[in-house]
C-alpha cells in the first residue's frame, strides 16, 4: 500500500509524561507546563534519536494556555525548554482533539515539503490555575464552577445559541446511545453492562501502562469492597453512580495533567534513525459546529470514510483500533462506523472480552480516557505514542496478541473536530 501523501511520512519518536495532577500526584509536584511539555518533548527526541537543533519546526497544542495558565503565546515560551531556540513554532487549539489535529498538522509540514523534521506536542494542567503576577509554578486549585462552567460555557458558538456545546448534545440529548439502543433493540440493562465491561477492560489496560493514571484493576477493587464480580460491583450506585440515564461514573473520562508529543520525518530520513518506522498512510478531517444534530456521528464518519478513499486500505486490514472515549460507549459507536467491528455487534464484542487489549479486536490499548486519563490537548497525541509502541512490540504485558501492522486512529474534540489516521509499519 502506498501514500497517500505527497511524499512518504513516518512517526520516529513518541514521548509522554505520567499522567496525574499536580495537587495530588507527588511525581508532578511542583511542576509547570514548561517542564511538562519539556519532559514529553525530550522523551520523543531519545526514542528517535534526535537534538532539538535537528528538528524544523514544533506545533504546540494547548487549550488551557489562557483560561488556565495565563499564557497568551505558549509556542514561543516552550521552545527554549526543547532545544529548539530560534525555530518555527506554532500554537493551536480544537478542544479534546487538539493533540489529534497537530499530529496532523505535522505530518503536513513533512509531507508538503516545507520542512524535513516536525515536532507536535501537548499539554494541559487543569488541576489549578496560574496568577499572571506570579510564577507559573505558583498556582491556586481550579475550583469545580470554574472547569465545568466557564470552559463549557465558551464551547460553543455563541451567534445563535447560549448552550454549552456537545454538552447538549451528546450528554443532554445523549443522541449515541438513544440511536444504538433502538436501532439494535438493546436493552437499558445490556446496554449498561456493555459499558461496565468496557471500564473493565480499559482498567485492566491502564494498569499494565506506567504512564497511565489509574493503575489498579477494578476487578481488585470489586474484592476489596466485597464483591467477587467486577461486572455486580459495578452495577452499584454506591460504587458507581449514574450520571445521567445511560452513563455512570466509570464510564466517563478522567481529567489529568499531562503533557505527551511525537516527532515525524522523511521515511528517507527515519530509515536512518534508531526506531523501526511506522509510515503515515494518510490523514483526514472534519469538523462541524455543535448546532447541529449528531454532528459528531457525521464528522466522524466523513473522516473515516476519507483516509479509507485516500488510502485505499479496507477496514478489514485495520489490526488496531485507537479512539477518542469521552463517553467509553464512543469506543463500539466509532469502531463500528470505521467497519473495524460489524454493525451492532459492538456491544456483544465488548462484553465477550473481544475489544480489549488481549482480544482479536482490540481498541484503546492504553486504557482510554476512562483508564489512561484525559489530558485534553495531549490525549491525541498520547494515543498516536499508544500505537506506535503496540506496532513496534513495546507495550510489555498489554501488548495485543498480534503485533499490528495496519492502525486506525480516530479523533474527536469539542464535538466540533473529528481526525482520521492509518498507520503501516515499514517493513
Amino acid at each position: 500500500m502506498k501514500s497517500s501523501l505527497s511524499r512518504s511520512v513516518s512517526i520516529v519518536g513518541v514521548g509522554c509524561t505520567r499522567m496525574g495532577t499536580l495537587t495530588k500526584s507527588p511525581w508532578l509536584a511542583g511542576l509547570t507546563e514548561s517542564e511538562l511539555f519539556a519532559w514529553a518533548s525530550l522523551e520523543a527526541m531519545k526514542d528517535a534519536g534526535l537534538e532539538g537543533k535537528d528538528i524544523d519546526i514544533l506545533f504546540h497544542g494547548q487549550i488551557g494556555n489562557v483560561s488556565f495558565s495565563r499564557l497568551l503565546n505558549p509556542a514561543a515560551a516552550y521552545q527554549d525548554w526543547v532545544g529548539m531556540h530560534g525555530k518555527p513554532c506554532i500554537h493551536h487549539e480544537e478542544a479534546c482533539g487538539t493533540g489529534y489535529v497537530g499530529f496532523n498538522l505535522a505530518v503536513m509540514a513533512v509531507a508538503s515539503g516545507a520542512c524535513d523534521i516536525a515536532l507536535t506536542g501537548g499539554v494541559e494542567v487543569l488541576s489549578t490555575v496560574a496568577d499572571s503576577r506570579k510564577p507559573s509554578h505558583m498556582r491556586e486549585e481550579a475550583s469545580h464552577a470554574f472547569k465545568i462552567g466557564e470552559i463549557a460555557d465558551i464551547l460553543a458558538d455563541p451567534t445563535y445559541s447560549r448552550f454549552p456545546s456537545n454538552i447538549i448534545h451528546n450528554s443532554l440529548f445523549e443522541y449515541p446511545p438513544t440511536d444504538y439502543m433502538e436501532r439494535y433493540g438493546i436493552t437499558l440493562e445490556q446496554f449498561d453492562d456493555m459499558c461496565n465491561a468496557l471500564a473493565i477492560q480499559a482498567r485492566r489496560a491502564s494498569s499494565r501502562h506506567p504512564l497511565a493514571f489509574y493503575q489498579t484493576e477494578i476487578e481488585t477493587i470489586a474484592r476489596e469492597a466485597g464483591y467477587d464480580d467486577a461486572m455486580e460491583y459495578l452495577r452499584q450506585d454506591a460504587y458507581n453512580r449514574k450520571t445521567s440515564k445511560y452513563y455512570r461514573k466509570l464510564h466517563s473520562f478522567a481529567t489529568t495533567d499531562g503533557a505527551a508529543a511525537v516527532i515525524v520525518c522523511t521515511t528517507e530520513i527515519a530509515k536512518k534513525l534508531k526506531q523501526q518506522p511506522i509510515e503515515v498512510l494518510g490523514i483526514s478531517g472534519a469538523s462541524m459546529d455543535t448546532r447541529h444534530p449528531r454532528n459528531e456521528e457525521k464528522i466522524t464518519e466523513i473522516s473515516i470514510r476519507q483516509v479509507y478513499e485516500k488510502t485505499g486500505v479496507k477496514p478489514e486490514e485495520i489490526d488496531l483500533f485507537q479512539t477518542q472515549d469521552l463517553e467509553i460507549f464512543d469506543q463500539i459507536d466509532s469502531a463500528e462506523i470505521a467497519g473495524y467491528l460489524p454493525k451492532g455487534e459492538g456491544w456483544q464484542a465488548a462484553l465477550n472480552g473481544v475489544t480489549g487489549f488481549d482480544g482479536d479486536r482490540p481498541i484503546n490499548t492504553n486504557g482510554g480516557r476512562s483508564g489512561f486519563g484525559h489530558p485534553y490537548a495531549a490525549s491525541g497525541l498520547a494515543d498516536v505514542g499508544e500505537v506506535v509502541q503496540q506496532m513496534r512490540g513495546q507495550c510489555g504485558a498489554r501488548q495485543v496478541k498480534k503485533l499490528p501492522e495496519t492502525a486506525l486512529l480516530r479523533g474527536i474534540g469539542g464535538g466540533q473536530n473529528a481526525t482520521a489516521a492509518i498507520l503501516r509499519t515499514v517493513q
